[in-house]
């Protein structure tokens, strides 16, 4: 089978408005179940709050205690208030990447669409809040402190480049290794059965070698899954670090 097959959108309850396609479809429906899941994670983890946690409120303590040190340390004490918006973009894209690796779902963080929403939705809420915190001197950024005045005009294209392009790296980044990871399973997990179904029992000792891998690919892209919303995460607290202090 193609391993590109298991990206593929696919409508399930068909929705057209004049010429329009909004159609619910299986990347929209894994989307909802993943905020149903960190929904109930959430409400159901914290409802007790018991001295001597149990798993779930351990497990929501540990992640509400992850991303409240990464705001801290990383966009700095001003940022708190943000915290709500930085926690709803880790839990969302964690578990958008976990989802995927159960078998027969969809990995909706692989499609390059649904990363550049997200991106873009940081790219827009950091422009803004730099905007209303600052005003005009907001701009102030794309000129270095203490550069020298004679390089403006090499500069500052430079750094508005670099500032327009942030969507673009942050969305592509996840969009890639979300997209190779779950490729390359699906290759070698297609090795290891069609090895046993060429050479017998001999394929089958054979197939053992790339399913171990495979084996271990999962393992690795689970590090992944965490890996790739830690880094989209502490990234847009950096850009809002940026935009609260002109940095």
């Amino acid at each position: 089978m193609d391993p590109l097959h298991q990206f593929e959108i696919r409508p399930l309850v068909p929705i057209h408005i004049g010429d329009l396609d909004v159609s619910f479809n299986n990347s929209a429906m894994f989307m909802v179940i993943a905020v149903l899941l960190i929904t109930a994670l959430l409400v159901f983890g914290m409802r007790g709050r018991d001295l001597v946690p149990g798993r779930l409120q351990s497990m929501a303590e540990m992640f509400y205690e992850f991303v409240a040190n990464m705001v801290r340390e990383n966009a700095g004490p001003d940022a708190r208030r943000y915290f709500p918006f930085v926690f709803s973009l880790f839990m969302f894209i964690l578990f958008g990447n976990l989802l995927g690796m159960v078998p027969g779902a969809f990995t909706f963080t692989s499609h390059i669409i649904v990363t550049f929403a997200l991106a873009l939705t940081v790219f827009v809420f950091v422009t803004l809040l730099g905007l209303v915190k600052h005003g005009l001197h907001f701009f102030s950024l794309f000129m270095p402190h203490g550069a020298p005045l004679a390089l403006a005009p090499v500069l500052i294209p430079i750094e508005v480049l670099s500032y327009l392009s942030r969507p673009v790296s942050l969305s592509i980044r996840l969009f890639a290794n979300m997209m190779a990871g779950h490729t390359m399973l699906k290759v070698f997990a297609g090795f290891s059965v069609l090895l046993g179904a060429g050479l017998g029992g001999t394929g089958y000792a054979i197939g053992i070698l790339p399913l171990v891998i495979n084996v271990a690919l999962v393992g690795f892209e689970i590090l992944v899954a965490f890996l790739q919303a830690y880094v989209f995460t502490i990234l847009t607290c950096l850009y809002i670090r940026d935009a609260l202090e002109l940095h």
